[in-house]
C-alpha cells in the first residue's frame, strides 16, 4: 500500500511536473512566434499605434525649441551691402546714368537731363553708327576751362554706385556724324554731307544752320580713320565738337575706345522722358562709302573662300567611289 501510495503520489508529481512543463513551454512557444512572423509588443499592427517620427527628446526629456527668425534691422545691413553689390555691376557692365552738363545738344537734350547709357553692348564689340547719341571720355583736353563741380559726400557717394552721375569724370555727349571711312564736308551755311550725302537735320537746334560760317572750324572736309568718330552738338552755333578740336592729337576725332556707351533714354526730369533714336536721315540709300560696303559684304566673302576647300573635297571624294563602282 505504501508503494502503491508512493506511486500515485509520484504520479500525481509526475503530472504535476508536466503540467508545470506544458505551462512553462507555452510562453516560450508564444514568444518564438512572435520574434518571428507576427509584430512584437508596441509594433503596428498589434493593436497599439507607432511612434511618430519627431525631433528626439533631448537629455532632459525636452524637444528642441524651433530656430527664432532674424530680425529685420539684422538682415538690413545684408540687404543694403546686396543691393550695393547690383549697383556697381549695373553701373559697370549695364546700365549708367549721366547728367547733361550744357545746351550743346539743344533741343535733343536740355541742360540738367539725365540721361541712361547702354554700356553693355560695346562689350560684345559694338561700335558707335551714324546717328547715335553717345557719352565718351574727353579725348584731349576739349573741357580745358570748364568749371568743375564740387560734389557733397553723398553726392560722391551716390555717383560711386551709379545712382547719380560723376561730377569728376570729364565726359562729353555729342552725336555721331560720321564713322571710319567716311568722308564729312561742311560748306557755307550747309547741308552737312556725310559721303556726299546731305543730311535733313531736323534735330538741329531752331534758327541754328547746319554749318557754321567761321574760320575756327565751322568750314571743313575730313575723312575720319579707322577706329575713329566724327561728332557734333545738335546746337550747332553752341557746340565745342569736333569741329573746333581740329588742332589736338586726335585732330577732332574721338577714339572708339574712349566711348562710354550709347544714350538710349531720357530718364529725368519725368516730363522729359523719353527714347534716344537714331534718325531716319542717316538710313538713306547710298550713305554707305565704299570702305563700308565693302566691310559689310566681307563676311559672305570669307564663307564663299571657305566654302570652296569643302566644295573640292567632296568632289573628290564622290570621284573615288565612282571609281571603285567600275
Amino acid at each position: 500500500m505504501r508503494d502503491v501510495a508512493v506511486g500515485a503520489r509520484s504520479g500525481q508529481d509526475g503530472e504535476d511536473h508536466r503540467g508545470r512543463s506544458v505551462e512553462d513551454a507555452v510562453p516560450a512557444a508564444d514568444d518564438a512566434v512572435t520574434s518571428g512572423s507576427e509584430p512584437a509588443a508596441g509594433a503596428p499592427g498589434n493593436g497599439e499605434p507607432p511612434e511618430e517620427d519627431g525631433p528626439s527628446e533631448g537629455g532632459d526629456g525636452s524637444a528642441p525649441k524651433a530656430k527664432k527668425p532674424r530680425s529685420f534691422w539684422k538682415e538690413l545691413p545684408i540687404l543694403i551691402g546686396i543691393a550695393l553689390v547690383l549697383a556697381l555691376l549695373i553701373k559697370t557692365f549695364l546700365v549708367q546714368a549721366f547728367s547733361i552738363p550744357s545746351d550743346s545738344m539743344q533741343n535733343t537734350l536740355q541742360q540738367g537731363d539725365r540721361v541712361l547709357v547702354d554700356k553693355l553692348t560695346p562689350w560684345f564689340g559694338s561700335e558707335p553708327e551714324r546717328g547715335e547719341v553717345v557719352v565718351f571720355h574727353d579725348p584731349d583736353n576739349w573741357l580745358a576751362g570748364e568749371p568743375t563741380a564740387d560734389p557733397n559726400a553723398i553726392q560722391t557717394f551716390l555717383s560711386w554706385i551709379g545712382l547719380m552721375p560723376s561730377a569728376q569724370e570729364k565726359d562729353l555727349i555729342k552725336r555721331v556724324i560720321g564713322v571710319g571711312g567716311d568722308t564729312i564736308e561742311c560748306k557755307g551755311t550747309g547741308p552737312l554731307k556725310v559721303n556726299g550725302k546731305a543730311l535733313n537735320e531736323p534735330y538741329v537746334y531752331p534758327g541754328n544752320t547746319p554749318c557754321s560760317m567761321d574760320d575756327q572750324g565751322g568750314q571743313f572736309t575730313v575723312k575720319v580713320p579707322k577706329g575713329m568718330i566724327w561728332v557734333m552738338g545738335d546746337h550747332r552755333q553752341n557746340s565745342r565738337d569736333s569741329r573746333y578740336n581740329q588742332s589736338d592729337k586726335n585732330h577732332g576725332m574721338v577714339p572708339v575706345d574712349e566711348v562710354v556707351g550709347r544714350a538710349i533714354v531720357k530718364a529725368w526730369p519725368i516730363n522729359r522722358w523719353g527714347t534716344l533714336p537714331v534718325p531716319d536721315t542717316f538710313d538713306q540709300s547710298g550713305l554707305n562709302n565704299q570702305s563700308s560696303a565693302a566691310l559689310s559684304v566681307a563676311p559672305q566673302g570669307v564663307a564663299l573662300v571657305g566654302m570652296v576647300p569643302v566644295v573640292l573635297w567632296r568632289r573628290r571624294k564622290h570621284a573615288g567611289a565612282a571609281a571603285e563602282r567600275g
